[in-house]
């Protein structure tokens, strides 16, 4: 497919099915586990058994791999799922370094199932470079980027970590799924992995689960797709089939919930009962200019929010807002806010005050009015 084309189309194009029995539109949903064999032993339809591939998954894959300019697309699941994958990947006793602040169930898998098998990791302000190559052992074997980060968007200069990553002989993975590939392209910064939670832009209606990997075709590709089939913690095909329909659209809700999420960022950076926003738009954020170089056409559609107060008064906040669910996830429609604090443990980095938002398609003047009643 003609790379040249806008994101928009490619979106369009890379999830149409070519259906030539009935030539329908809309892409059928193939359900089966298992796939018919010919006398001479082929499979006309390129597919053996559900586990190593389906119609709808390779659909979604190919379309994945194509947005974030990459060559292949491995699907899973969850996005939980596709980071396992890649960590298996690893042999005992190696070394990954990751940023401080992450998304907390991945450190979670690290501690209660990885740190079982050998594997050692490390956490840095992954914005600090010069913290990054102290940090670095000669055991280290692959940097975890994630930026913006979970919770609190901090950013990563994702050329430079790939830079100095492939240097080492490191490998550089990037969870891009808060900005998705609408908003950055961490291939075409160098990184070597891609991996996303499909479950969140991709699907876009909070309605499935879901996660993908995408790389350039190599060792390490057949490696992960090794691990996809033989662990087989795939997506079923009406999962993939939600996905791809979500890719069709997502171009239009990440531009226009990132204009929302910016217009009430400023907003509540100027209120007398908000101690801080992190919001990478806002000229205030620390890497702003890290933002304005590595994203493209926005600055994603989620904020965090340091009310000034407890914790418990983060939380009544939460049930004052009437247009936020109170809800985990993120990247649907409808707008979310979440005390992370109490959903991450005691243990965690997060600070007690803060308030996560995922923002949706209201209309931002209503979500700022809801805000103002709310914090009144």
């Amino acid at each position: 497919m003609d790379q040249e084309l806008h994101f928009e189309t490619l979106a369009i194009r890379s999830t149409h099915f070519k259906d030539y029995q009935t030539y329908s539109v809309s892409s059928p949903i193939y359900p089966t586990t298992t796939f018919e064999r010919m006398a001479d032993g082929s499979y006309p339809g390129g597919h053996v058994y559900r586990r190593m591939s389906n119609p709808n998954q390779e659909l979604m894959e190919k379309s994945i791999a194509l947005l974030e300019k990459g060559e292949v697309g491995i699907g899973f699941s969850s996005g939980m799922a596709a980071m396992s994958a890649i960590f298996q990947s690893l042999e005992a006793g190696d070394h990954v370094l990751l940023p401080d602040d992450v998304y907390y169930t991945l450190i979670k898998f690290l501690e209660d199932v990885m740190k079982r098998w050998g594997l050692v990791f490390s956490r840095v302000n992954m914005a600090d470079l010069q913290s990054v190559a102290q940090s670095v052992r000669s055991t280290t074997r692959l940097i975890w980027v994630e930026t913006p980060s979970n919770p609190q968007l901090k950013l990563s200069d994702i050329a430079a970590l790939a830079k100095y990553a492939h240097a080492q002989d490191i490998l550089c993975v990037v969870d891009n799924t808060w900005p998705s590939p609408v908003l950055q392209s961490p291939l075409e910064l160098g990184a070597d992995i891609v991996v996303h939670s499909t479950t969140k832009y991709f699907g876009g209606h909070s309605d499935v689960l879901g996660g993908c990997i995408v790389l350039h075709e190599g060792a390490m590709a057949e490696k992960l797709r090794s691990i996809q089939i033989l662990g087989g913690a795939v997506p079923s095909p009406f999962d993939a089939w939600l996905i791809t329909r979500g890719i069709k659209s997502m171009h239009l809700r990440v531009q226009a919930q990132s204009q929302s999420a910016l217009t009430l960022a400023t907003f509540l950076e100027g209120h007398t009962k908000i101690e801080a926003v992190h919001y990478p738009g806002l000229r205030s954020h620390p890497q702003h200019d890290i933002a304005v170089r590595q994203m493209n056409g926005g600055y994603g559609g989620m904020l965090s929010v340091l009310i000034r107060g407890t914790a418990a008064d983060a939380m009544a906040l939460t049930k004052r807002l009437q247009l936020f669910t109170t809800a985990t996830s993120l990247g649907g429609v409808e707008s979310l806010v979440e005390h992370r604090k109490s959903v991450e443990g005691e243990t965690s980095p997060t600070p007690d005050n803060l308030l996560r938002l995922s923002i949706g398609l209201e209309h931002v003047d209503d979500l700022i009015r809801d805000w103002e009643r709310a914090l009144s």
